[in-house]
């Protein structure tokens, strides 16, 4: 991700570079040039997602990274990561990073396997990062408290994981939730253990316009928001932002006059279904959206912030806005 001065984000204490930059393939499926997108993966049914397990991780901010193959990872030993990972903890916090101030932290590490969260039989089983913690004053009577969560996953991601040698397994999307002075001490773990590197993921105007697009067309049962459209203005001495919302009825009403083909979206029904907006917009307000910066979208599926926030509210399409994150991270990547 590149900041307003250009520079190019990491993760939080990080800069250095790995192996798995070295790997790319032209783009295929997954990749930015394709001109349409799925709304969800064709291989796995919904069925198999358990949604009772997956709860958590909605309506939360998760910061999104994208990562490189990850050397010699092996879910068969995430026990053992989680005592290496504490330990690792534990040497960082004497330095006196990510520690409350006046309290004495007990730092507990889990690692957990989600199986669920993939689009084929071919992408690797999502992998979930927990740290926890108890009170120094009563630790074996108090209940665990959650400091940060972080979890890497693929979601019909096979085009590119096999194009990497064996000893390397592709998680290319990493969330997190929680301070950043955790995901650095985290991060730093993993690219000194697996020889990956973390980049900020930062979502562009145009995918945005595909979010807008995608999840305004996906079937909500009940309390359905207004889809909001949120604009930077450029070239003000002072920060302007213009909030755009329209009713979720004419939003989809509008949406299905524009779709030809259900389950699937194309570069030219998303430029149609923006440029119905903006006139209507400009026909109202007089002012031109397409000179403006896209930064924001809030759907009933899903939010997301163009630095590379996301919030996920409707637990039956996650593997389907995971499956666009996936894509995205990948061709950061590449």
């Amino acid at each position: 991700m590149e900041s307003e001065d250009g520079a190019v984000r990491t993760l939080p204490g990080s800069g250095r570079c790995s192996r798995g930059l070295l790997f790319g393939r032209t783009h295929g499926r997954t990749g930015l040039s394709s001109r349409s997108r799925l709304l969800q993966p064709p291989s796995l049914s919904q069925k198999n997602v358990d949604h009772q397990r997956t709860a958590f991780l909605l309506r939360k901010q998760w910061t999104l990274y994208s990562v490189t193959p990850l050397y010699r990872f092996s879910d068969a030993h995430l026990k053992d990561y989680a005592r290496l990972l504490s330990a690792f903890v534990a040497a960082e916090k004497q330095k006196g990073l990510a520690v409350e101030v006046g309290v004495e932290l007990d730092i507990k590490v889990s690692f957990s396997s989600f199986p669920d969260l993939r689009g084929s039989d071919q992408d690797q089983a999502a992998i979930l990062v927990q740290l926890s913690s108890r009170s120094g004053a009563s630790r074996k009577n108090s209940e665990e408290k959650l400091l940060w969560s972080g979890w890497f996953c693929s979601v019909s991601g096979e085009d590119f994981s096999e194009n990497v040698p064996e000893d390397f397994t592709c998680l290319p999307l990493f969330l997190t939730n929680g301070a950043e002075s955790y995901t650095a001490i985290v991060g730093s773990w993993f690219q000194k253990t697996f020889d990956c590197y973390f980049r900020r993921l930062a979502i562009s105007p145009l995918n945005l316009t595909w979010m807008a697009a995608m999840w305004t067309g996906c079937k909500v049962d009940k309390n359905v928001p207004a889809l909001e459209l949120v604009f930077s203005v450029p070239h003000l001495p002072q920060p302007l932002d213009i909030s755009y919302a329209i009713h979720p009825e004419d939003a989809k009403a509008l949406w299905d006059t524009v779709q030809k083909t259900p389950g699937e979206v194309t570069q030219k029904e998303v430029d149609v279904f923006m440029d119905c907006l903006y006139s209507h917009f400009h026909r109202h307000f007089k002012i031109h959206l397409s000179a403006a910066k896209l930064v924001k979208v809030s759907t009933a599926i899903a939010s997301a912030h163009c630095s590379g926030i996301i919030k996920f509210l409707q637990s039956q399409y996650l593997t389907g806005v995971l499956m666009l994150l996936t894509e995205l991270a990948i061709s950061q990547i590449e």
